[in-house]
């Protein structure tokens, strides 16, 4: 009923609409609106990638808009832990979300599929989203899958927001933000976010290079052309701000480069808290010595420190969810143990992220097009903590406390755009 009705009446709006020459909900933004805005990812897609010439709806919205030379993502070069920075200007260090595996010794276990530690907010109030923060300033916000959204945090939640469902292609991601941007003005989104996971599966599965993460790309850019073309119907295309972005980009991790654990340390002695590019270790009690000792000696494409001594370049250490010892891999290699490989059932992936965030096969990827954005722009580098002060002054409302400097990336907006 309640459809028949919303069509009914949605067909009415259209024909009195159209005596005006142009259907309401097409209405180009009035002038003292600010422009809505758009952050869309899209996960594991390197900056390099650009140049493969499998994406001309990212060239045509880079070539009439600004594009970096990359991204720095934040350490360690995760999903979790990026996304959340990209909306919050915190490093991982600071806003809690400081790998996809972690142990809190109050909430327990937290991974990329326990559901019910994603959808604890808990686990992220050590940070403000800015979907929170616009809902505090009467902004109406939509989360199209984005890390944290599924939570209650500080007492908010988006306006809109969906469960992660792998499933939902990417058209159908992109229909719902249009649907959402369909909304009457009083409802409509100021800040929307896009996810789309399709070019990250690949790299995992297939390899950086291999021809399936062209493909992905190409599916993926065929998707921002859904975009486009629907923004274009409804007169938004030249009146929102829209900025791409990646968390992290991807490198090839040949099977036979795996570093052992078990060979090194007594995992009897420890507690193992992740494995994979980034391990973290706590030991036992009466063996911190010796795990320490056994850890901290050189490896072969292994670094390990005491969660205190990490370089400061990497902005990580200080967090109570770090494990006591991290050990990061050489690019291309991966830690794992002798059981875990025994007991896999799929084979590792020839792929993979989460290292040394200065290595160039960790650049993410930038492109903003809007009215506040100049045209035509190639910008030096910078670090993703950036992003979340520039969202923040596109949208008008006051920035949390934060690792990024507004500063560093001012420069790509028009001038009028800057006060």
């Amino acid at each position: 009923m309640y459809r028949v009705v919303h069509l009914l009446l949605l067909s009415l709006v259209v024909v009195l609409a159209g005596c005006a020459g142009q259907p309401a909900h097409h209405a180009t933004p009035p002038e003292h609106a600010r422009p809505p805005l758009l952050l869309v990812s899209i996960d594991g897609f390197r900056a390099d990638y650009f140049d493969r010439g499998e994406s001309p709806t990212l060239a045509a919205l880079a070539g009439a808009g600004v594009h970096a030379r990359w991204m720095q993502p934040a350490f360690p070069s995760l999903t979790f832990p990026n996304h959340y920075t990209l909306v919050t200007g915190l490093y991982p260090d600071h806003h809690g979300i400081v790998n996809n595996t972690m142990y809190d010794p109050a909430l327990g276990k937290f991974s990329l599929g326990r559901t019910e530690a994603v959808r604890d907010g808990r686990w992220w109030n050590d940070g403000e989203p800015i979907w929170v923060t616009a809902d505090k300033a009467g902004l109406k916000t939509a989360t199209m899958f984005w890390p944290g959204s599924e939570a209650d945090i500080h007492g908010h939640r988006p306006d809109h927001w969906l469960p992660y469902d792998g499933k939902v292609s990417a058209d159908e991601r992109v229909d719902k933000v249009l649907d959402w941007l369909d909304l009457p003005p009083a409802e409509r989104p100021a800040f929307l976010t896009l996810y789309f996971d399709d070019v990250d599966h690949a790299g995992h599965r297939y390899g950086p290079e291999a021809p399936q993460v062209d493909a992905a790309i190409k599916h993926v850019d065929a998707a921002l052309a859904r975009l486009v073309k629907g923004l274009k119907a409804r007169h938004l295309f030249g009146h929102m701000n829209i900025i791409v972005v990646s968390d992290h980009g991807m490198t090839s991790t040949p099977r036979d480069q795996v570093i052992l654990l078990d060979r090194i340390i007594d995992l009897d002695h420890v507690h193992v808290v992740a494995m994979g590019i980034l391990a973290g270790v706590t030991p036992r009690p009466g063996h911190a010595e010796e795990v320490a000792t056994r850890l901290l000696k050189p490896h072969p494409h292994m670094t390990c420190w005491r969660k205190q001594d990490i370089p400061a370049r990497y902005h990580y250490g200080t967090h109570p969810r770090i494990p006591a010892l991290d050990c990061l891999a050489d690019d291309g290699w991966q830690i794992s143990s002798s059981d875990y490989l025994a007991h896999r059932k799929f084979p590792l992936s020839l792929g993979n992220h989460g290292y040394d965030n200065a290595d160039p096969h960790m650049r993410a990827l930038f492109i903003a097009h809007g009215p506040a954005f100049r045209r035509g722009v190639r910008v030096p580098p910078f670090p993703n903590v950036d992003v979340y002060p520039l969202m923040t002054h596109l949208l008008g409302i006051m920035p949390q406390p934060n690792d990024g400097n507004l500063r560093d990336v001012e420069g790509m907006l028009v001038p009028a755009a800057r006060d």
